[in-house]
């Protein structure tokens, strides 16, 4: 009997539960959606959540403990009308200066009664995780929670992101993230992603991380350290990222891909719209532009070049638009304000899907393997539909430029069966990984709390200065030493001159 216990006992698992401090204060619902699933699986597997977000859970999870930001159940949903931001180099470069802003009123709300009770609790934490996207001000908490820290990002690395973990980030052939290029880039493109590199990290250092030191000061303790202290601590990022959709860069071991974390299992379909679609003999083309982007406000010449280059087709076309009516609706298009995307991209009749390049539905897509009309309007969405139109995933269509024969032209090509082979081949390589997106970010997470911050996946180039980096102080070394050793030669060549023929030189001088 004694025996048959020992055995057990040796055959248990041990569990290791963690206290988690989750950090979400950015109003941006898509950002947290990102991460909500990986999350709730954390606390599933009994580890103590504690998350700081505007989105609280509807019902009560296990283990699972929200300090709202949203105390007044303000609606979070920006809307923003079409061309609100605008395409151009100078628009894209004007949207750090609007995050700005942004950041200032996240960072407002350390000052939330909340906010106050939380860090008077003084608490502590195996783990930190938060988004990398912004400020820092949140950071200033880990001055009394401790822990190790992993950083988020829902799409694309922004610039200084790479610093905290030394991960390359050459702009010769690494895009920007609203730059809006592909990895492979012309001189002119190169030349606008390196103005893109360098005025993004201008911005970020006066206008965004200097503000958010003080306001972090300010509200969380008068002795905090710079903000860097902690963000050059960060153990691991989690990047909503994959090779496949985002190309291949180098990655430090300390930047891992997770991308497709947020996707779950398809669901069965609303019976109306499931009808529509099963009942389409030449399948179905979906269309919406987001959350973000208010349908009604589409300019009504270029929602009429869409409706007639739509009824130019056999499909059908399931249109997400926010008003009851649409004027001039052709019959073959079907309006709801809301759908639930993923499980209609992944219907096997949906041929195709028109979209503004957000990344959670682009990577949506991707896993479906539906190929997309790209329209991007703002943000990172440039970058999106370059990548996944050199992955051969997409088109794209400038928003600024559109005509009916061009829209048309565009959906033939995707809906053409070439190209649905494409799409369906990007999303073999996108799904072929030896673990899920989830069960790999959370592997990597406890593997960073069971390691002690897990040090070892951090290159030495955190830190370093970057003239450092760029070697800058070795090159302006070996310079001084050709100079010298030129200048050396020279007069030693010199002096050996008038010592083998010094009449000659007499001579010269003389004449």
């Amino acid at each position: 009997m004694w025996f048959r216990l020992l055995y057990v006992l040796l055959s248990l698992n041990v569990i290791f539960c963690y206290k988690i401090l989750a950090l979400f204060p950015h109003r941006g619902k898509s950002h947290y959606n990102v991460f909500e699933p990986m999350l709730i699986e954390l606390s599933k597997r009994s580890h103590q959540l504690t998350v700081i977000n505007h989105f609280p859970q509807k019902i009560k999870i296990d283990n699972f403990e929200d300090i709202n930001l949203n105390e007044n159940g303000e609606d979070l949903n920006e809307v923003f009308p079409f061309g609100f931001f605008g395409s151009g180099l100078l628009s894209r470069l004007n949207l750090v200066r609007k995050l700005s802003v942004v950041t200032e009123d996240t960072c407002e709300t350390l000052n939330t009664r909340v906010m106050n009770e939380f860090i008077r609790r003084k608490e502590k934490f195996d783990l930190v995780l938060t988004e990398h996207f912004m400020g820092n001000c949140y950071l200033g908490l880990m001055h009394f929670t401790g822990g190790s820290l992993i950083g988020l990002t829902s799409g694309g690395m922004v610039p200084w992101s790479n610093d905290y973990i030394g991960n390359p980030d050459n702009p010769a052939y690494i895009p920007i993230l609203f730059s809006g290029m592909a990895d492979s880039m012309n001189f002119f493109q190169r030349a606008i992603n390196t103005v893109h590199y360098v005025m993004t990290r201008l911005f970020y250092k006066f206008l965004i991380d200097s503000p958010s030191n003080e306001l972090a000061r300010k509200y969380i303790d008068s002795n905090l350290p710079d903000l860097d202290t902690f963000a050059y601590n960060t153990s691991l990022i989690l990047s909503n990222i994959h090779f496949t959709l985002h190309r291949t860069k180098p990655l430090v071991p300390g930047l891992l891909e997770i991308g497709g974390v947020h996707i779950g299992n398809v669901r069965k379909l609303p019976q109306n719209i499931e009808k529509w679609i099963n009942e389409s003999s030449e399948g179905v083309v979906y269309f919406s532009m987001g959350s973000m982007l208010i349908g009604h406000s589409f300019p009504i010449k270029k929602r009429e070049m869409f409706q007639r280059a739509f009824s130019r087709l056999k499909h059908r076309v399931l249109w997400k638009w926010e008003n009851d009516t649409m004027p001039g609706k052709p019959d073959n298009v079907m309006t709801q304000k809301w759908m639930p995307q993923f499980d209609i991209l992944c219907h096997p009749n949906v041929k195709a899907f028109v979209a503004h390049g957000g990344l959670l539905g682009m990577t949506e897509a991707v896993h479906c393997g539906v190929p997309v009309v790209v329209m991007p309007q703002f943000g990172d969405q440039f970058t999106n539909a370059r990548a996944l139109e050199a992955s051969g995933g997409g088109v794209i269509l400038d928003f600024s430029t559109i005509t009916e024969d061009n829209v048309y032209e565009a959906l033939q090509k995707v809906l053409n069966p070439k190209f649905k082979k494409q799409a369906e081949e990007l999303s073999a390589r996108f799904k072929d990984r030896p673990m899920s997106p989830m069960d790999t970010a959370i592997y990597w997470i406890e593997y960073v709390a069971r390691h002690k911050g897990a040090p070892h996946l951090k290159t030495a180039a955190v830190g370093m200065p970057f003239y450092q980096y760029l070697l800058l102080d070795v090159i302006a070394f070996l310079l001084v030493v050709f100079l010298s050793i030129c200048l050396v030669s020279y007069y030693t060549l010199k002096m050996l001159l008038k010592c083998v023929y010094p009449a000659k030189v007499k001579k010269t001088k003389t004449n």
